[in-house]
């Protein structure tokens, strides 16, 4: 049995010089006993560690085994685990005859290595996240630069490892990261690591009571998930965060902060929407009452729609607009910011597609009816900015009342759904979309669907050949559209849409 004693102090270098010996000589794993000093002072090698070891030819040869378990060894040799060496010879024997050994996860060996290098590399991202220097006072650096001193409590021997990260980060001040298994320093010059353990000092700093204020200001209460917090910020670093000791206190009062943010919400629109929302009113006083029966009676009553919840925080309701006996129909999904602002469908980027390309197809858009599947706009704030959400079945069947309304009394010959909501709102087909996209179908009595993309789409493609290609693409079904709207096309029927509005 070879005996071989090191320092485990996280040197890859104390772990590979005997390693390569061994491996060269041919003794396999099983007749290896590595032990870790613990404590030892002096050379990296304990006495024994190198003493009658067969060195190979030339002074030593290069291994080989593949990067990645060099990576690898590199990381799991910072670990505190004693069978860590072993380990590691363990998968460099077995390397020299399975080249792909690291590849197979399920190996107990490659899990065993993998999960050590796991908790090694969040050990150092747990150093660099919770690291808090603080400046010595009346101390100078080097050409009188101001120095810091910070004191953090690693599981492993990740000092040397972590310490070139903070170097990049804070390159234009001297530092001191003190530790119980190393520390580092650097004085603007040199970077520099030591083994020896320090003690922590214990610095009281200005900088504390930022910290305090800071966390204090960004914790949310409404929240709060305690598991979650632990899990990323892990109680035994509290001791030596200033804002840690805040937590406890934090917690235990989160139920009446929420109750108190609640009772400080604002209870009335923002100003803009009151002022949108105040003009659609008056408008709908000063018109003379519409004929009953009519589209305009029907968008009348559509102002005041409560069918859903989406009216309570949509400006208004986007009704249809186009002549009241148009030859053809474009249903799309719901309005967007800017037609909610405005009031009229199809005028924001989308609508400026859609117009674009019915001019270019000869498609005359003041002669068509253009509405949408909802009335009202969906979406989720975002600072100043809403962000368009898809509304849901429930929402897409409540105003499926006045898309049939619109149907009924508009009576197209042709109807373009415009998007999977708008074939959904109009047929409830349980057909694929990309199967009826381009296509003619039957839509009852003397009424022809058409099936294509909403123009948004078009707008979110990020590759710029795709965009073309889809873009080509709509065209041509806003061609087809233009051929069945002139009865130029003899399309080929088929009954999807009789099933429109049962109800």
């Amino acid at each position: 049995m070879q005996r071989i004693t090191l320092k485990g102090k996280g040197d890859f270098e104390v772990w590979r010089r005997p390693a390569r010996a061994l491996l060269h000589a041919g003794i396999p794993p099983r007749e290896i006993d590595w032990v870790e000093e613990a404590g030892a002072v002096g050379d990296l090698f304990a006495a024994d560690a190198t003493d009658n070891l067969p060195l190979p030819a030339g002074g030593g040869q290069t291994l080989a085994v593949p990067r990645a378990f060099v990576l690898l060894a590199e990381s799991i040799i910072c670990h505190s685990d004693p069978a860590r060496f072993d380990l590691l010879y363990r998968l460099l024997w077995r390397l020299q005859q399975e080249r792909n050994l690291l590849a197979i996860p399920s190996d107990a060996d490659v899990a065993r290595a993998y999960g050590l290098e796991k908790s090694v590399r969040r050990d150092s991202h747990k150093m660099k996240a919770f690291v808090r220097f603080k400046e010595i006072d009346g101390v100078s650096g080097q050409g009188g630069r101001r120095r810091f001193l910070a004191w953090f409590e690693p599981d492993y021997h990740i000092v040397a490892r972590t310490a070139p990260f903070f170097q990049r980060r804070f390159t234009d001040m001297d530092w001191i990261v003190a530790t119980p298994k190393g520390s580092a320093a650097w004085n603007g010059d040199a970077l520099t690591v030591s083994d020896d353990p320090a003690e922590n000092p214990m610095l009281d700093d200005a900088t504390d009571a930022l910290w305090r204020t800071y966390f204090s200001n960004i914790f949310n209460p409404a929240r709060l998930k305690v598991k979650a917090m632990q899990a990323e910020m892990p109680k035994k670093y509290w001791k030596n965060l200033p804002e840690a000791a805040l937590i406890p206190g934090l917690i235990a009062g989160a139920e009446a902060s929420v109750a108190a943010m609640a009772a400080r919400a604002a209870s009335q629109p923002p100003l803009f929407h009151e002022r949108l929302q105040s003009a659609a009113a008056s408008v709908v006083s000063n018109e003379p009452e519409a004929a009953p029966g009519t589209l305009d009676a029907v968008r009348e009553e559509a102002r005041s729609c409560t069918r859903c919840p989406l009216h309570c925080r949509a400006t208004q309701t986007v009704f249809g607009e186009g002549p009241d006996n148009a030859g053809v129909m474009f249903v799309g999904e719901q309005p967007g910011d800017q037609e909610d602002l405005a009031g009229r469908p199809f005028v924001g980027p989308a609508g400026k597609v859609f117009g674009g390309m019915l001019a270019e197809v000869g498609l005359d858009r003041s002669t068509a009816y253009v509405t949408n599947a909802v009335k009202h706009f969906k979406y989720e704030p975002r600072g100043k900015r809403r962000i368009h959400q898809k509304p849901n079945i429930g929402e897409v069947q409540h105003c499926k009342w006045w898309l049939k309304l619109e149907l009924d009394l508009v009576r197209p010959k042709l109807v373009v759904a415009l998007g999977a909501t708008a074939l959904t709102a109009l047929t409830d087909a349980s057909q694929r979309f990309s199967n009826l996209r381009g296509t003619a179908q039957s839509f009852g009595p003397d009424q022809t669907l058409l099936v294509t993309v909403h123009p948004s789409y078009l707008l979110r493609i990020p590759d710029a050949d795709r965009k073309q290609a889809e873009t080509a693409r709509f065209r041509a079904d806003l061609e087809l559209a233009a051929a069945i709207a002139s009865g130029f096309a003899q399309t080929t029927t088929s009954p999807v849409g009789s099933r429109f509005m049962a109800s």
